[in-house]
């Protein structure tokens, strides 16, 4: 069982006491629970090392987190698993086999689309059969240019799986050294140096697809007029597999923590960190909001790295920060409305996207810290499977649904009015598409509110914004510039992303354990 007290902590309003000297003998203290916290802690565990880990939340998970509307659970952050071989890896190293833990399901339709112009498609899982879907729907030039762009993302995925996702320390010298002709060939092939709406142009002629394959850029965060072309091999990384978790994405977080608590890993959660303390120029601990402090022979901190470089958890820990990554670029933020409603009309699958009209437009008005007047739509209905067909389930259903916006939460905004426009925009959206929500009972966070969930970032879920080809090389690597200190999570390499965070942690465990030796 996963210790959730954090009675160890008495509180010393009157003084701040100093922490005792660390030692090997001390455990790591990881900071934060959210997935790249959670892989260090069992891979940690897993070799035999002490390790304790403070969450502010009342569970583990971080952004893959929860809301209830009534009985309903919903989930609220991701809501597949893509790359599995991440987790497959990260559960076999801790002596055990990730589906001994969760019940995953593939997804047949890896997403259903709809244009205002009436089309619709599904991408679906085997890349044949949405071959013979644009071909149907946007024709056989369409599906052509499909089948050439798979072949291209599907380079690019081997290019930098080795050489950048799974390098703890990637440049691009290195990439361009360790990828071979072949592979140099491939990168190059990518544009790496055009953003990816200007090489998606290259690919396709339909606007469709186009449209499509550049809302990939929006999983990191981005917007595709300035994200790297490169952002093209998440295609053939969805097309090697997407699943769902039967109970809910949270099941996946309690798993990770599950498993490193059997292990020895010691969890307290509604426990914040103040600062990290520093000793002889080496973090040798952490001071609680409560005013005590915890020795620790390692520091791992898996937060926003705003809340680093900001100075929110001590002037030390900010000189940790290289200062280019201070710059306080965000990515984006989101306004999400988890819902449990009734549904008719469209025909949902488990993912679903109402795409907007003018997609540089939609983007121009985030850049300009407004919230889009024509959003894109992201839903996710949680009790669809995304079988190739499937009868509505028993209603109410649970959805999500997510509209892209700034990164300006620490500056209060959006306020309620303008998140009350926003869904009158998105429901007319849906109606437009010919889907109605009634007996709708909903619950919403916005920038403002994943700000104050989520310190030192502004709402930003993401990291550090993407806006061209140098920022994947710009994200800090594990190790920091003070001996001790370790980042984790998706500010730090390899990015955002549930498989991307679970590599930073892995990436933290390693390099914690070689610097140990």
């Amino acid at each position: 069982m996963i210790d959730s007290s954090s009675s160890n902590f008495a509180p010393h309003p009157r003084r701040r006491p100093r922490p005792i000297p660390a030692t090997p003998n001390h455990p790591v203290i990881i900071i934060g629970a959210g997935i790249g916290g959670l892989a260090a802690a069992l891979e940690l565990a897993a070799t035999g090392q002490s390790v304790v880990v403070l969450e502010q939340a009342a569970a583990p998970g971080g952004k893959l987190r929860t809301v209830s509307i009534g009985a309903a659970e919903i989930d609220a952050g991701p809501t597949v698993i893509t790359m599995r071989e991440i987790f497959d890896a990260l559960f076999a190293r801790a002596g055990t086999r990730l589906e001994d833990h969760v019940s995953l399901v593939p997804l047949a339709v890896l997403a259903r689309h709809h244009w205002r112009d009436g089309t619709q498609l599904d991408l679906l899982a085997d890349p044949a059969a949405s071959e013979a879907a644009i071909s149907h729907a946007l024709g056989a030039p369409a599906a052509t240019a499909f089948r050439r762009f798979c072949t291209r993302s599907a380079a690019i995925y081997r290019t930098l799986d080795a050489s950048f996702m799974h390098n703890p320390t990637p440049s691009l010298i290195g990439v361009t050294r360790d990828a071979g002709l072949t592979g140099l060939a491939a990168f190059r092939a990518a544009s790496p140096f055009a953003s990816l709406w200007d090489a998606l142009g290259t690919c396709f002629t339909d606007p469709h697809l186009r449209q499509l394959f550049a809302r990939y850029a929006t999983y990191s965060g981005a917007s595709p007029f300035a994200a790297p072309a490169t952002l093209m091999l998440i295609a053939h990384a969805e097309q090697a597999g997407v699943w769902r978790i039967a109970g809910g994405m949270r099941r996946l977080a309690e798993a990770i923590a599950g498993r490193a608590t059997s292990l020895g890993a010691v969890f307290h959660f509604n426990t914040s960190v103040a600062e990290i303390l520093v000793e002889h120029g080496r973090a040798t601990g952490v001071r609680l909001q409560d005013g005590t402090t915890r020795a620790a022979s390692a520091v791992i901190a898996n937060t926003e790295l705003g809340a680093l470089s900001t100075g929110a958890l001590g002037a030390a820990a900010r000189a940790a920060i290289p200062p280019r990554l201070r710059d306080g670029k965000r990515s984006l933020s989101a306004v999400t409305w988890q819902v449990t409603a009734r549904v008719s009309g469209f025909p949902l699958s488990h993912h679903n996207v109402f795409f907007s009209t003018d997609y540089a437009a939609e983007f121009a008005e985030i850049a300009r810290a407004r919230l889009p007047t024509d959003p894109t739509i992201y839903l996710c209905a949680q009790d669809r499977t995304g079988a190739r067909t499937e009868s509505p389930p028993a209603t109410p259903e649970r959805l999500l649904i997510l509209v892209n916006a700034p990164a300006t939460g620490d500056r209060g905004t959006p306020d309620a009015t303008a998140i009350a426009a926003l869904w009158q925009r998105v429901t007319a959206r849906l109606a437009a598409a010919g889907l109605t929500l009634t007996g709708i009972d909903a619950a919403m966070t916005g920038p403002v509110e994943f700000n104050e969930k989520f310190p030192g970032a502004g709402g930003a879920l993401y990291g550090r914004d993407l806006a061209g080809w140098r920022d994947p090389f710009q994200r800090p690597a594990a190790r920091t510039a003070l001996p001790g200190l370790y980042l984790a999570g998706g500010s730090a390499h390899p990015g955002p992303g549930l498989p991307m965070a679970a590599l930073s942690g892995h990436f933290a465990a390693t390099a914690l354990m070689a610097d140990r030796r």
